[in-house]
């Protein structure tokens, strides 16, 4: 078979490395290293903020080398990776079934992370890029063995791709973690979307999607649909975050509290702010899912706006760096880190602004958590790859794969 044909013309150099994107990277790790300090030190419940900021730089130090590793791979070896690495990613979704942190899971109601000691590991986090290689390589090598689309290929195409997800997803639902499951179902779409399997597939599959959105949304919100679904293995605490949602002030004594002091903040921040680290509202657990509101009270509309905007500049140097490639292969997994970021940023800042229920999604690079930052490191490392790549060898591609 063929593989890809890549001749070193030079040695690591500075001039290889994309700039801008290390730059937007050490501008979202000050944002959010700001956002941390001051969320923990009004969090009033003793915890050391510098500790916080030690741990958080840690790893970033981490996921900095994880970068500068992941850079090295070009096409093909990240080809011959992505079966090993989603294996095991399974391994660890299997493994936090068994050896699941019991304080945490009572605290969040998932069983979600592995305990190491002080530290805990969310192994759905590390799966994404593991998960995005995997399916990518699915893509490519399909396309490569059916160039022409027909209606039979194309569902051929589906049930590989089925074939990859749906372990992730139940594994993830046996953790009863809705949210983390929506950002692999968004990374699913998304590169479905780009495979290129017709529309006469995905035009009857998105309206059934849109049906099943709709029917989902009548059920819990109604008495008889939250009876139905709780059958089915929905937890209280789902419900709650729906409330919560759909009337933020309706209950600021128990589930809704969170939302509606959330909201409080961030509307007194107005179009300025309050001033640097200047937080005047009360926001339980402010540093990992609702830590935008930081930048809302404390820097106003302006600076919510600033954060969001540095997030599409981030985007578009993915996707820059994706058509400098030329090359399927990363085009899918770029897409796959494309769409896990931006959903991310759009579900967190939704629900911070109670546009979206809550579902315990982090925002990226900045909030509080060690296992998402490695994950959306690697993602980046990803991309980076591709450029690095481009500079440093000279790729003959003739859109093919060896398996």
């Amino acid at each position: 078979m063929q593989r890809f044909n890549a001749h070193k013309t030079s040695r690591t150099s500075a001039s290889e490395l994309d700039w801008g994107m290390i730059l937007v990277l050490i501008l979202l790790m000050l944002i959010g290293l700001y956002s941390l300090y001051f969320a923990i030190l009004d969090g009033g419940k003793g915890a050391s903020p510098i500790r916080a900021i030690i741990m958080q730089l840690l790893y970033w130090v981490i996921g900095a080398v994880m970068i500068a590793f992941i850079m090295r791979f070009d096409a093909f070896q990240l080809w011959r990776l992505a079966p090993v690495a989603y294996g095991l990613g399974i391994a660890l979704l299997i493994a936090v079934l068994f050896f699941y942190n019991r304080a945490l899971a009572l605290q969040a109601g998932a069983k979600s992370w592995i305990a190491f000691g002080p530290v805990s590991l969310q192994p759905s986090e590390i799966v994404k890029p593991a998960f995005i290689l995997m399916l990518a390589k699915v893509v490519a090598n399909h396309n490569r063995l059916y160039p022409e689309h027909t209606v039979e290929s194309d569902w051929v195409l589906i049930f590989k791709m089925a074939g990859v997800f749906l372990p992730v997803a139940f594994l993830i639902a046996l953790q009863n973690d809705l949210g983390t499951l929506l950002v692999f179902i968004a990374m699913l779409g998304g590169i479905t979307i780009v495979s290129g399997i017709t529309w006469r597939i995905l035009g009857p599959v998105l309206i059934s999607i849109g049906a099943v959105a709709s029917t989902m949304l009548f059920f819990v919100t109604s008495a008889i649909g939250r009876s139905i679904l709780g059958a089915f293995g929905f937890q209280a605490y789902q419900f709650a975050r729906i409330d919560a949602w759909l009337h933020p002030g309706q209950d600021t004594s128990d589930s809704g509290y969170q939302t509606y002091q959330n909201l409080k903040a961030i509307g007194s921040g107005q179009l300025w702010g309050s001033g640097f680290g200047n937080l005047k509202v009360f926001v339980p657990v402010r540093e990992s899912d609702m830590i935008f509101s930081v930048m809302g009270e404390t820097f106003g509309f302006v600076g919510g706006a600033f954060l969001i905007a540095v997030y599409f500049v981030l985007l578009y140097l993915m996707i820059k760096a994706t058509f400098k490639a030329r090359n399927t292969f990363y085009a899918y997994i770029a897409t796959g880190v494309v769409v896990m970021v931006l959903f991310h940023v759009f579900e967190n800042i939704g629900m911070n602004i109670a546009l979206l229920p809550l579902t315990g999604i982090p925002l990226p690079f900045i909030s509080q958590g060690g296992s998402s930052l490695l994950s959306n490191m690697i993602g980046v490392g990803l991309i980076m790859s591709m450029s690095y790549q481009q500079k440093s060898r000279v790729f003959n591609e003739s859109n093919d794969f060896s398996l």
